[in-house]
């Protein structure tokens, strides 16, 4: 049952990667990983949003061993597996090729904190993740796209910017959950869209002022946060 709902949960993340329009044909992928079990579940290769049923959704080990499923899981799936296995606190990651956040990836351009909608959900600019060698992209590229984001991220808070661009390619998102990871790429898509036409008006912008980032940031996340409702209804 437990592992039913996981894939669940992972099957409708993955219909609204299309309903937000992050996703079209059969592109990016959203996985779930439930730590306990030791299992991630993650929408199988090339299969059509319009066609993704809950009984697709692929369950994998962190070894990448099929554990339930008749479909072959996502091509991304040991770029999945290698972010999972090196930050445990991750419930969820999605990635995309949605086009503003892909624009950034390819000119290979941090997507700089602008303004205060960035400032909500990230702590400063999306970071870019370095190119792979031609040795990596020759043998085992998508494990190695996964080593490049853990290399990008090690000793950071992964868990105050969600997200990573990768050079010519396209974006990961992350969160504690399937759903959350999804929402993550949704904000991350709607931010570099401002961003690029902010820079278009004004090439020489700068971020934000560290005082707003940190108002922004902090009011929506951590102890004191107070943007938002506590659980009960009370205004918070």
């Amino acid at each position: 049952m437990r592992l039913r709902e996981l894939r669940k949960k992972v099957w409708e993340a993955n219909l609204k990667l299309f309903e937000y329009r992050l996703a079209i044909l059969t592109w990016g992928n959203v996985s779930g990983f439930d730590k306990e079990e030791g299992l991630v579940a993650i929408k199988p290769s090339g299969v059509s949003y319009s066609e993704l049923k809950l009984e697709d959704i692929v369950l994998v080990d962190l070894e990448g061993q099929l554990v339930e499923g008749n479909l072959r899981p996502s091509s991304d799936t040991p770029t999945h597996l290698e972010i999972y296995r090196a930050f445990p606190e991750i419930g969820g990651l999605c990635h995309t090729h949605s086009p503003w956040a892909t624009i950034f990836a390819q000119a290979e351009v941090e997507i700089p904190c602008l303004g205060t909608t960035h400032a909500d959900y990230f702590f400063g600019p999306i970071p870019l993740a370095r190119s792979l060698t031609a040795e990596e992209i020759a043998e085992n590229y998508e494990k190695n796209t996964g080593k490049v984001i853990v290399e990008k991220l090690k000793g950071t808070d992964i868990m105050a910017c969600p997200a990573i661009l990768l050079p010519g390619h396209g974006v990961f998102t992350w969160g504690e959950s399937a759903i959350k990871a999804v929402e993550n790429a949704l904000v991350v898509e709607e931010v570099a869209r401002m961003a690029f036409g902010t820079l278009l008006l004004s090439p020489d912008k700068k971020p934000i002022s560290k005082d707003l980032l940190l108002k922004h940031y902090f009011r929506r996340h951590g102890q004191n946060a107070y943007y938002g409702q506590k659980k009960g209804g009370d205004h918070e």
